[in-house]
């Protein structure tokens, strides 16, 4: 599924406009998939209580063709406007004839109307300012979202649903303004807009339906962002031929471990093997491989000389050496910060071997890179295809930074990162050439070539150690099958946080151990390529499902089936 900013959704729209769809017709498309919305969520909507906030543009006409839609189902509908509108608007003249109540905050003194409308609504339709408003709520716009934010806090309070985005919540950056409401409910237009999964929009938006109201499909499938879900994923994995060996699914060199941190080279190794890699070998330091080699079984290893628990400078040689026999470097987890380890991936990256197809830089392995000037000379890429690789010179990387060692990477503060996390990954990828997953609550993957996705998943289940060497060891695996950079990395991320809501409907919100993903990465490869019956997930059911329980026609409007 895609993603838009605002500026893309308004020149996506100008496109229908020219392709021949009036705005008119776009407005009555988004305004009813809203009235349906309305209907679906109350059940029975025929003497329901519904307010309509409405406010002076575009999302409020959407509002108005809602309420008339509501209003025509008998529903007990009332409708508020932030500011008057024009004399002549058509939209509202259709609600008048309907005999539905209006008022509009520059007559309403004390705002009693409003507060007797918010009394007793079962519903309101947030129609207020969707994606045209970044700037700061104040004046009536203020009022009424207080009012509204009191009658949400109630013992009974009504279900909320925005229009296109909640009011306060900002397009592109997902920042929420401190009087923004939370929504049950988002009915967003055409494509889903950014701010929508970013936190803290993400956390104001409740659920997200996407509704077709006309927009050309040729111009969709042109906009580069996407949100990753089970049918990218699933156009992207790598094949698994029976005719195969463990040759046929990469060899990965994984440089992990030190005395302190002995654990993390297991959890990478073991989630390149869940991925589907055919051979992981541990580089470690000689210390600790007798600690983890009893877990993992199925490694082969390459122990490397140490100083005081960490790689030596001497590693890097050894390393650069043995890499001939392996298609993926996975660099990083827990190598620690000493500076024998940093200077090792330093002469690791310096020059690899040709074979190696690709590398994933992790964690500590990120963290050396800064010290030298000129890094980004030393993770360099070729734009050449898959098939191309058995010829590549060079390395192809994918970095896979958490917010603080992005900001050290851009040599800024790690609010700057949050503050736009798209804009940050999507100007680095294009600046240093390589692919990179800016992790977090909905991470960011993105390509020097301008493609982005993001994660639908931000769950507290992952914010827990070793989580991001499991993250690690599964694009690997994933890149060792042959995937694409950017594919890998956006299925790892994928299949990574699938894994954790899976465990997460046995758990709740806590409690996970990193080791816990390990078992769950398969099972969610598998669930991405054969499906499952469905257990509520979003995107699955609604409207197709209800209509057909009902029967063509069964009880439901026209306009709903």
């Amino acid at each position: 599924m895609k993603l838009v900013t605002s500026a893309q959704m308004r020149e996506l729209e100008q496109q229908a406009v020219a392709a021949g769809t009036p705005l008119d017709a776009l407005m009555e498309a988004a305004g009813l998939a809203v009235a349906q919305e309305a209907w679906l969520t109350l059940g029975v909507v025929a003497g329901r209580r519904v307010l309509v906030l409405c406010g002076p543009g575009n999302n409020g006409g959407d509002g108005l063709v809602a309420a008339r839609h509501l209003a025509e189902w008998d529903a007990d509908v009332c409708v508020y406007l932030l500011a008057e509108r024009p004399a002549d608007d058509a939209l509202l003249a259709r609600v008048r004839e309907l005999n539905v109540p209006v008022f509009a905050a520059p007559a309403d003194a004390g705002y009693a109307s409003l507060d007797d409308a918010l009394s007793g609504a079962e519903m309101v339709i947030d129609a207020l300012l969707g994606t045209g408003r970044s700037r700061p709520a104040e004046g009536a716009l203020a009022d009424v979202l207080t009012r509204l934010r009191a009658a949400s806090e109630r013992p009974r309070p009504p279900k909320v649903i925005a229009v296109d985005l909640p009011t306060g919540v900002d397009a592109d950056s997902g920042h929420a303004d401190p009087l923004a409401v939370r929504a049950d409910l988002t009915v967003t237009f055409g494509l889903a807009k950014v701010g929508l999964y970013t936190l803290p929009g993400s956390e104001y938006a409740g659920r997200i339906q996407v509704v077709d109201i006309g927009i050309p499909k040729e111009a969709e499938r042109a906009v580069p962002l996407d949100l990753l879900n089970v049918a990218w994923v699933c156009e992207r994995l790598p094949q698994r031929p029976k005719a195969s060996n463990k040759g046929t699914f990469g060899r990965v060199l994984v440089v992990a471990g030190s005395r302190q941190y002995a654990g993390a080279a297991r959890l990478a190794a073991e989630a390149c093997y869940r991925a589907g890699a055919g051979l992981v070998t541990i580089a470690c330091p000689a210390s600790i491989q007798p600690l983890i080699a009893p877990a993992l079984a199925e490694a082969t290893w390459l122990p490397l000389p140490e100083t005081d628990g960490a790689l030596s400078e001497r590693a890097g040689t050894i390393i650069r050496e043995r890499l001939a026999g392996y298609d993926i470097l996975l660099i990083g987890p827990g190598l620690t910060q000493a500076d024998t380890a940093h200077q090792c991936v330093l002469d690791v990256l310096k020059a690899p071997p040709p074979n190696v197809r690709a590398a994933v830089i992790d964690a500590d392995a990120l963290n050396a890179l800064p010290i030298d000037p000129n890094w980004r000379g030393r993770v360099r890429a070729e734009d050449l295809h898959v098939a191309d690789w058995h010829t590549r010179i060079g390395l192809a990387a994918v970095l896979t930074p958490h917010p603080g060692e992005m900001a050290r990477l851009l040599g800024c503060a790690v609010a700057d990162v949050q503050a736009d996390r798209l804009a940050a990954a999507t100007k680095a990828a294009a600046a240093w050439g390589q692919v990179v997953v800016l992790k977090g609550a909905h991470t960011v993957i993105a390509a020097p070539d301008g493609r982005a996705a993001i994660s639908p998943c931000a769950t507290p289940l992952l914010a827990t150690a070793g989580t991001g060497d499991v993250l690690a060891g599964t694009i690997a695996g994933l890149l060792a099958q042959g995937a694409d950079p950017f594919d890998a990395a956006g299925c790892g991320v994928y299949l990574h946080g699938m894994a954790a809501e899976e465990i997460g409907e046995e758990l709740g919100d806590r409690g996970l151990l990193a080791g816990d993903l390990l078992r769950e990465i398969p099972r969610a490869i598998r669930t991405v390529l054969q499906g499952r019956p469905s257990r509520g997930a979003p995107g699955l059911g609604g409207l197709g499902d209800l209509a057909a329980a009902f029967g063509a026609g069964g009880g439901l409007p026209a306009e709903l089936t």
